[in-house]
């Protein structure tokens, strides 16, 4: 029962986390500025000069909502605790496995505390962009390999193993996109599908949850073996293990084909609110005045001044 709430939790996590960066980094693009030209209202190329940022604080006037403002990542401060927590001191797995197994969670113990330092700095010491998505390359590239590690510590025959190796795929995707937005910072398509990789992490933690601790999920021909500290899902024949294997592979089709369902939605809806509200405006036959955003490097002080200005501009043009 605790492994299913944990899984639900990080899908909480993840997934709003993602979502949340997908939509803020759509809107930074279409609110960047502009150096081309269209005669439609709506096909219009859109921030040239956008650059890549690790944290985007809520839209909202920093004089009166500062904290407000910033809740995003004080959560993400809060999930990062717990989620170190209970890889560090509250997973103990039993058995012949126990001591790889045990390896794979401090390795997923380190990577998540490096993400907790991240966003930590932003507070307290902000990094460069650049510097930031490194890391954040590195700590995924951490979680792939405790993913890896935690995979080959299971039998052919555990469900666990099909599962953890999917997630360390997902995470090796989520690190190559870090490393490419750290080495571009201004290309937009691979920033987002960082937060879309973030987003479908999420998504196959339930997933996970549900194919491993819930019965009416666990694929026919399988079925858990309750240990001292820990639920295994095992197959017994080589044809239910295939079956379980190709559902999980469906399963993980389904979702991936979900996210970028989303992400389409997302970007459209963006730009149709953006271009219908007059948030990015057009004059002089074709040139976009866009607002201006924050820089990579800046504070959170420095954020809200910027857009407060952006604020303060509007209000006098309308």
């Amino acid at each position: 029962m605790a492994d299913l709430v944990y899984h639900a939790f990080a899908f909480v996590a993840l997934f709003s986390h993602g979502l949340y960066h997908l939509i803020s980094v759509t809107r930074a693009h279409l609110a960047g500025p502009s150096s081309s030209s269209s005669t439609s209202g709506r096909g219009a190329a859109v921030a040239a000069d956008h650059t890549a940022r690790p944290y985007y604080p809520l839209a909202l006037a920093a004089h009166r909502h500062h904290l407000l403002r910033h809740l995003p990542l004080y959560l993400a401060l809060l999930c990062l605790l717990v989620a170190v927590a209970v890889h560090a001191f509250f997973s103990s797995p039993d058995g012949a496995r126990a001591a790889a197994q045990c390896f794979s969670y401090l390795e997923s113990a380190a990577a998540l505390f490096l993400f907790l330092l991240l966003a930590a700095s932003i507070l307290i010491l902000p990094l460069p962009a650049d510097v930031v998505f490194l890391l954040a390359a590195l700590a995924f590239a951490l979680l792939s390999a405790a993913s890896a590690h935690s995979a080959a510590g299971y039998q052919q025959s555990e469900l666990q193993s099909k599962c953890d190796s999917i997630s360390s795929l997902v995470s090796a995707a989520s690190a190559t996109s870090a490393l490419i937005v750290a080495i571009a910072p201004r290309l937009f398509v691979a920033e987002l599908a960082l937060a879309a990789s973030i987003a479908l992490q999420g998504l196959w933690s339930f997933q996970t949850g549900i194919s491993l601790y819930v019965d009416a999920f666990i694929p026919e021909g399988c079925h858990q073996i309750l240990g001292v500290l820990d639920i295994s899902t095992i197959c017994d024949l080589d044809s239910s293990r295939h079956r379980a294997d190709a559902l999980l592979d469906l399963a993980f089709t389904v979702h991936s084909t979900l996210i970028a369902i989303i992400t389409s939605i997302v970007y459209a809806t963006s730009t149709r609110a953006y271009y219908s509200s007059g948030l990015v405006r057009r004059h002089n036959g074709g040139s976009y005045e866009a607002l201006p955003a924050s820089s990579s490097t800046g504070t959170l002080s420095d954020m809200d001044h910027i857009q407060m200005k952006a604020f303060c501009k509007s209000s006098t043009q309308a």
